[in-house]
């Protein structure tokens, strides 16, 4: 009987009386609170993580923005040096073309104030030498009628003109 006994209080026990049962939900309770609480550690780290992504990504964006913004400034200053450098290029070619018109024409100029200045050169030496030719052109026909009335010429015609010059004279200085 105590054998069957047994048998009939163990069916006709219930299962929440078993220890076996009670250590279950022990271990569940336990399972489910450490859960909730891991579960909480976790989605706060997760969150954590994911707002420091979420800031590191804004960062990223706004750093990006700043450079494109770097980017398109430098390039508009690189367009406004390259036109500033093209008008100064511009300038300057224009600049030396004015210069070697205007050296061309001052050059022109003095090359006909040289040709002046020699073409007076040559007139005067001409007009030297002509007067150099002249005086001695004089010279040698005074030379030749020395000579000439020297060897014509007799002492009384002689006397006879020094006469006729000093009476004609008075009339010559008036």
């Amino acid at each position: 009987m105590s054998a069957a006994w047994a048998a009939e209080t163990a069916a006709a026990e219930a299962f929440y009386q078993a220890p076996e049962f009670w250590v279950l939900v022990a271990f569940v309770i336990l399972i489910a609170g450490t859960g909730k609480a891991i579960f909480r550690m976790v989605t706060e780290a997760l969150d954590k993580r994911s707002r420091t992504i979420n800031d590191r990504i804004e960062e990223a964006v706004r750093l990006r923005e700043e450079a494109q913004d770097l980017l398109a400034s430098y390039e508009r200053k690189q367009r406004d040096a390259a036109e500033e450098a093209e008008r100064i290029v511009a300038r300057a070619r224009a600049e030396a073309e004015r210069l070697s018109e205007q050296m061309a024409v001052d050059l022109e100029a003095a090359l006909k104030r040289r040709e002046r200045q020699a073409m007076d050169r040559i007139a005067q030496a001409e007009a030297t030498a002509l007067d150099e030719i002249r005086a001695l052109a004089v010279d040698v026909a005074l030379d030749a009628a020395a000579k000439l009335l020297a060897d014509k010429m007799t002492a009384k015609k002689s006397k006879a003109m020094i006469d006729d010059a000093i009476k004609e004279l008075p009339k010559k200085l008036v």
